[in-house]
């Protein structure tokens, strides 16, 4: 799913525009929070606690429960990927492409490496009766003292 190429749209409009067109009800909530993280046409790599935060300095009545159903809700109708680190942190990604990631295990946070310098030239063989559904790249980077 892509977001809406016009960028001279407002953020909420931008918003409302992106949730539309997945199918999803822009509810005033799903709007605020759509808003913060396509709002600027710019992806974004959020933790529902980071999304939160920003949410609450806006001035927006949303609690932490709602950012979780609703950062899940876009994950199932396209318009983010999930990116998982350490089996426990959840990072959420509005660039929905197939791309590596690095993270920054120092600062605790995700961002996009170069697609086009990451080469895979096998994978394994999937079991019988499975298909490799996605491969996901996470590396994993130290600042240098």
């Amino acid at each position: 799913m892509t977001r809406p190429a016009s960028p001279h749209l407002a953020p909420e409009q931008r918003g409302t525009d992106w949730l539309s067109g997945a199918g999803l009800r822009p509810t005033r909530q799903r709007v605020a929070l759509a808003s913060l993280l396509i709002g600027d046409g710019q992806h974004r790599h959020v933790t529902a606690e980071s999304l939160f935060a920003d949410v609450q300095k806006c001035g927006e009545s949303v609690s932490l429960a709602t950012v979780y159903n609703t950062l899940r809700a876009f994950c199932e109708v396209g318009l983010m990927q999930e990116v998982l680190v350490d089996g426990t942190k959840s990072y959420f990604d509005t660039n929905t492409h197939d791309h590596p990631h690095f993270y920054w295990e120092d600062e605790c946070h995700l961002s996009d490496a170069p697609a086009d310098q990451l080469e895979i030239t096998r994978l394994p063989t999937a079991p019988d009766g499975a298909k490799i559904a996605s491969v996901d790249v996470v590396i994993r980077l130290r600042r240098r003292n």
